[in-house]
């Protein structure tokens, strides 16, 4: 595989549910096994096969809990599938969630290195990057903060200073650039295309087709955990409609 690919082959992502309440410690100890019987499997993606050449710019489309994040998440590998196979090759810089691996009794500055450390660079490679990432952010008044004081726009304007500055080769965002005021937006955007220049590939889940458009030549739908449309970002957002106009199947689960 080359730097910045990714391969998805009919992969799956199945939680159990567990429909009986228990009140107390003994209840859960006594009916432990029968739980594990009678366990609902509900499958959050199923049979998803997709394939991200170097370069390639997708947005991932699809209502509340179709499966988007869902499917960020195993990329950046956060979640291994219960079925079938992702590969990715090369570096991933994930904006997955506002304020994930943020630690919030941290300074801003602290979570600079400690998110540093988590992507796998040195506090000496940090130390270089810093004050980019700090005026990036536009933070440097609050820099020196607990995080937990921060605004949820000051949260998204750190994280993504950090997500564009640790030379990625694989850019995960989802929805995180809703958050901020326009200005911040546009400069994120701009950043984002100069990602798309050098050849970073891109996954983007959006549910503004302006700005999906904008970045993304290319969309994948999910439907209920499924993948119902891979091509055009036009045409995605055509079957998007469709599928929302249309009757809600149901969810996949099976008795296990």
């Amino acid at each position: 595989m080359r730097n910045g690919e990714i391969r998805i082959r009919d992969a799956g992502i199945c939680y159990r549910l567990y429909r009986e309440k228990v009140s107390t410690l003994k209840e859960a100890v006594v009916q432990r096994f029968r739980h594990l019987r009678s366990a609902e499997m509900f499958w959050a993606l199923r049979h998803v096969t997709l394939a991200v050449q170097p370069g390639e710019s997708i947005a991932l489309v699809g209502h509340n809990g179709s499966g988007k994040s869902t499917l960020l998440k195993m990329v950046a590998g956060v979640l291994q599938p219960n079925e079938g196979a992702v590969e990715v090759a090369g570096r991933i810089s994930p904006m997955i969630e506002l304020g994930a691996g943020f630690d919030p009794e941290l300074t801003g500055r602290d979570n600079i290195y400690l998110n540093g450390a988590l992507l796998g660079f040195s506090r000496k490679q940090m130390e270089a990057k810093f004050d980019g990432i700090v005026a990036f952010a536009e933070l440097a008044d609050f820099i020196d903060m607990p995080i937990k004081n921060y605004s949820s726009g000051m949260y998204a304007r750190l994280g993504f200073a950090i997500a564009q500055d640790v030379e990625p080769q694989i850019l995960i965002i989802d929805e995180v650039l809703a958050v901020g005021d326009e200005r911040f937006q546009a400069k994120c955007m701009a950043r984002i295309r100069d990602f798309r220049s050098a050849g970073v590939t891109f996954c983007y889940v959006s549910h503004s087709f302006d700005s999906a458009r904008q970045l993304c030549p290319r969309a994948a739908v999910l439907h209920h955990g499924r993948l119902a449309f891979d091509g055009p970002v036009e045409q995605a957002w055509e079957r998007y409609r469709q599928l929302q106009l249309g009757p809600a199947p149901g969810p996949h689960i099976q008795t296990g």
